[in-house]
């Protein structure tokens, strides 16, 4: 179990790197925007490809960003129910969600956008507007952020197994503790 907490460890700082990185993609497509606009409203023209270069960075963010967001465990839940449950009933649920929805899930993409990244890549796809962006590096990001986020679905298999274990300690409760206010730091009602 050691060897797979080791590679989870791994996983995650793969993932954190690529997360990190990709939220500079934010700022990039609003330079791009506020240049385009400009360039529009100044010179009165505009090209396709500045509009798809920020919908291509849109996506871009979107999926390699995913995993990191799953590894900082900020996906949408309803938290009334899951906080209701025990750490046991609450760690048994992620396991049962990563296994058998997550998983098949983006196994199942990577197999279907495979021989789709391939084959636009081969015929060198273009866009069919006028000025715009060849295609394959947009839907590379479909494959390359799906990749990502098994692998990250794979690192949370690992540590959910090793929490159970109690391995590695559980980061959910550590949030539950932080958001609860100690006796010594919580203030005193106003009169």
């Amino acid at each position: 179990m050691k060897l797979l907490l080791k590679i989870s460890s791994v996983i995650d700082t793969i993932t954190a790197f690529v997360g990190r990185a990709a939220a500079w993609l934010v700022l990039v497509a609003v330079l791009i925007s506020a240049v385009n606009a400009v360039i529009r409203y100044t010179f009165n023209t505009s090209s396709n490809a500045w509009l798809e270069a920020q919908w291509y960075l849109f996506g871009a963010l979107f999926l390699l960003a995913a995993p990191y967001v799953l590894q900082l465990n900020g996906h949408v839940r309803v938290d009334v129910v899951y906080n209701a449950y025990s750490k046991r009933t609450r760690n048994w649920v992620n396991l049962f969600g990563h296994v058998f929805m997550l998983m098949p899930f983006t196994l199942l993409l990577i197999y279907e956008t495979t021989p789709f990244v391939i084959t636009s890549f081969l015929q060198q796809e273009v866009s069919e507007n006028a000025n715009g962006l060849i295609r394959w590096p947009a839907k590379s990001f479909l494959l390359i952020g799906f990749m990502l986020l098994a692998a990250q679905g794979i690192s949370e298999i690992i540590k959910r197994i090793g929490i159970m274990l109690d391995l590695i300690p559980d980061p959910d409760e550590e949030i539950q503790h932080a958001s609860v206010p100690s006796p010594s730091t919580a203030q005193e009602p106003r009169t």
